[in-house]
């Protein structure tokens, strides 16, 4: 795993990491606690209000004993990391698969890791395309969501 703490021993803002610098099998992780501003902002931003995601009452009446949180919100705390990973070299986000395989609620905190399975060197834009897998866990260790994914990255 790439350590990026600094001589101080904390961890500033990094430059994304080039392609020329990854390695397969190289893993990439971090964490976040979603929090009920992320959920109201999901209902607005995914023009959803499903009553499993905006109303308590209904949820608990329902199997998941409570609201959860919108599919492709997972999605995009997995996608986050490739982003933040990759800072300034990400060319392209070419594809990211996300199979939903437990809720989410409010409180939980979420841990992606992605992995380095495959790298396609690409002569043209001085770098290459990236093949990722990733899976998503909560506090408790259970698998919320697997993804695969493939960006183009460069070395600039």
């Amino acid at each position: 795993m790439v350590d990026f703490k600094n001589e101080t021993g904390s961890y500033p803002v990094f430059p994304g990491r080039k392609y020329r610098d990854l390695s397969v099998g190289e893993v990439f992780y971090d964490s976040v606690t979603v929090t009920e501003a992320h959920l109201v902002l999901a209902c607005g931003i995914f023009k959803d209000f499903n009553p499993l995601h905006s109303n308590q009452t209904f949820g608990e009446r329902t199997a998941f004993k409570g609201r959860i949180m919108h599919g492709p919100f997972t999605s995009a705390v997995m996608a986050g990391l490739i982003g933040n990973y990759f800072t300034d070299t990400i060319i392209a986000s070419l594809e990211q698969k996300v199979i939903f395989k437990a809720p989410v609620k409010p409180g939980d905190t979420l841990t992606t890791s992605w992995q380095v399975v495959k790298k396609e060197d690409k002569e043209k834009i001085d770098g290459g395309v990236v093949y990722l897998e990733g899976e998503c866990v909560n506090q408790e260790g259970t698998i919320v969501a697997l993804g695969e994914a493939r960006a183009m990255i460069g070395n600039g």
